[in-house]
């Protein structure tokens, strides 16, 4: 399966093997230039015995080895990177869509395991465990008060299937300890976070990466969308990073004619390969919004793109990150792996969306960040788009390649200069933290309350807004919210509502006052 995603390879780092070498040879030596090769790769493999039998102190030739390896893939392209055995069987697992274990989402919370939430229907959820819940030992493994990692929490309470761990837990709402066994079992890891009605005709789907199961989770909440009838569906791949383009191919087929053109790739020995739709679409008809941000990348621009190229529907937001390369996965046999770019990809005009690399992987990543200080965040006139990368799609419309996707409809940042730094922060784990911590105070206030009810209760209290200014300094975070009070306000009351009452309702907090979800309604009253 070809893997189109977006690691920065800062994060990477590991174990060099010799296998990337070898692993690419093929047939009988038959030139000097083929030899010349192989005593380059034969020196390297030597210079690193003679370093550990040899060299006067004693050398983690593994580490060299790793310095070696990614001065290597540095002068490649900035999404060739190698993945250590300790990150390789993480990644993979999320990539999978689903893993072994209890089915709990969980922080550290003054040294102790505090539940944020059980999986719906998990495991945990049918043995009883409730959201606050502390959980003190696995079996007979001490769980707080020891700085656990989350790797090494992640290994207790993982297994296998089917096997079971006895976990005792102190229930603060109710002050008292029991012991639940709970039976291991797989547990789905969604890439599609939500699927639900705007109004009684537009559907919403929302979808954070490209896994293995994104297509067949995407089909199940499209046919659920499509029953309640809806006429217009807004695809939502803003933050999203990529991930397996086969699934980005597989949804942008739901909405294309058969033998429409959706993606082509072009490698060094291969002929160029062309995926076309089938006859399978079950939305080709209706009207398709896609939202995008700087942050959507690879299999996220594919599915812009084919839909854009195609003039099959309107794509809204800002330019994309600009990520035109496919990647293949090679492993080694200690675990660890190399994501290597085998080919480009072209959007069905012929345009690629790559942007340039030449100036080194930290000018690359840090381009996004420049987009800030250019003013192409908050204005469309800002964005730079190269004339000679002029394509046209079948019924006349100008796009670029280049550099990204560039929208149809601009929508700025929601809040003036100086507000994205604040957003990021709303959207990251410290606002799940504090909502949990306030929640923790006295959950049963909340218990009996329906969502509307719950509704007024937050919205009619600038208690929250000004707990979570004081969170933040108490955790170091000098950050005045005064001038951004409704957008902080919208997204701890919708992290409040996700934690009560589900992800579904965190949407439907966080999208009500959304500039690009408000920008659709607009268009969409046009069509």
């Amino acid at each position: 399966m070809k893997f189109d995603n977006k690691y920065l390879p800062i994060l990477i780092g590991g174990i060099f093997a010799l296998g990337i070498f070898i692993g690419s040879l093929s047939g009988t030596p038959s030139s000097k230039s083929f030899m010349t090769k192989k005593n380059t790769k034969e020196k390297l493999n030597k210079l690193i015995d003679f370093i550990d039998n040899e060299y006067v102190d004693d050398v983690n030739t593994d580490s060299i080895v790793s310095l070696t390896v990614n001065n290597i893939l540095a002068k490649l392209d900035p999404h060739s990177v190698y993945i250590p055995p300790s990150e390789q069987a993480e990644i993979a697992e999320t990539m999978k869509g689903d893993f072994v274990g209890i089915g709990i989402n969980f922080y550290m919370h003054n040294d102790s395991l505090a539940i944020i939430t059980p999986v719906k229907n998990g495991p945990s959820a049918k043995a009883g465990i409730k959201a606050g819940d502390r959980i003190l030992y696995a079996d007979k493994t001490k769980l707080f008060g020891r700085k656990l990692t989350n790797d090494s929490l992640f290994a207790t309470l993982k297994g296998e299937a089917g096997s079971q761990i006895e976990l005792t837990v102190y229930r603060k709402s109710e002050r008292k300890k029991m012991k639940i066994t709970i039976k291991r079992d797989v547990i789905p890891l969604k890439s599609v976070d939500v699927a639900m009605l705007l109004d009684k005709i537009t559907g919403y789907i929302k979808i954070n990466r490209f896994a293995g199961t994104t297509s067949q989770e995407f089909k199940k909440g499209l046919t659920s969308l499509r029953k309640q009838g809806i006429k217009t569906l807004v695809i939502d791949v803003r933050d999203n990073g990529g991930g397996y383009m086969e699934e980005a191919i597989a949804i942008a087929d739901e909405f294309l004619k058969d033998k429409e053109l959706i993606v082509f790739t072009k490698s060094k020995k291969e002929p160029t390969e062309k995926t076309y739709a089938t006859e399978q679409g079950s939305f080709e008809t209706g009207n398709v919004f896609v939202l995008i941000d700087e942050n959507s990348a690879s299999a996220s621009e594919i599915l812009a793109g084919a839909i854009q190229d195609n003039d099959r529907g309107t794509i809204v937001g800002r330019r994309s990150f600009g990520k035109g390369l496919v990647q293949r996965e090679m492993d080694f046999n200690d675990g660890s792996a190399v994501r290597l770019t085998i080919a480009r990809y072209y959007t069905p005009t012929g345009r690629s969306i790559q942007k340039p690399y030449s100036k080194g992987n930290e000018e690359y990543f840090n381009e996004s960040d420049s987009r800030f200080l250019h003013g192409e965040l908050y204005k469309k006139d800002s964005i730079k788009v190269v004339d000679s990368l002029k394509f046209k799609t079948k019924k006349g419309k100008i796009v670029y390649g280049g550099g990204g996707i560039v929208p149809d409809v601009f929508v700025p940042l929601e809040a003036e200069h100086g507000a994205e730094n604040i957003s990021y922060l709303l959207q990251s784990g410290i606002v799940g933290h504090f909502v949990f911590e306030e929640l923790d105070k006295d959950r049963n206030a909340f218990a009996k309350l329906t969502f509307e009810q719950f509704k007024v209760k937050i919205n009619e209290t600038n208690s929250y807004f000004n707990a979570f200014q004081k969170y933040l300094s108490k955790n170091g975070l000098k950050v005045n919210l005064d001038n951004y009070k409704p957008l902080v306000k919208r997204y701890v009351n919708a992290e409040f509502a996700r934690q009560l009452f589900g992800d579904t309702y965190y949407y439907e907090v966080v999208l009500k006052e959304d500039a690009m979800i408000k920008s659709v309604l607009k268009q969409n009253s046009k069509l």
